[in-house]
Parts: structure tokens; sequence; C-alpha cells
């Protein structure tokens, strides 16, 4: 069975740096894969929000769907 990849068409659910720097604090420290900062992984969440996809079908500039989901799941941990 086959996945349809993730449509880009967020219509303004993107964050650019300088609204993402405003809330930045309220994320906990950055770990594990550094290679993938915090603003692509929260842009990947609104993505799969957005566009009702899988995790699995996120596209590759988004970063490994395994890194953002696993971030996720931090930022939800207590």
């Amino acid at each position: 069975m086959t996945q349809e990849g993730c449509s880009r068409d967020t219509r303004g659910m993107q964050l650019t740096r300088e609204p993402f720097e405003r809330i930045a604090y309220l994320l906990p420290r950055q770990r594990g894969n550094m290679r993938l900062d915090n603003l692509t992984v929260l842009n990947a969440i609104l993505s799969v929000a957005a566009n009702g996809c899988t995790w699995r079908a996120l596209p590759s500039h988004d970063g490994s769907w395994h890194t953002v989901d696993t971030r996720l799941s931090r930022w939800g941990s207590p």
C-alpha cells in the first residue's frame, strides 16, 4: 500500500524565524538530531496538521518523519 505525499499547501501555516523566536523559549532544549532545528520540526508538524497526511508521508525536506514524531513526543512529555 502506498501513501500519498504531504502537500506543501499550508496556506499560512508555516512559521518564519521571527515569530518562532517569540515562542522558542516555550519548547524544551533541543537534543538528539541537531541537524533538524525546532523551527523545521514545528513547521513539519504544522504541515501534518494542515494537510491530514501521515508522518511517513512527510516530504524529505521536512526532515525524517521519525525525528519529527520523536521530537513531538518529547515536547508532550512531562
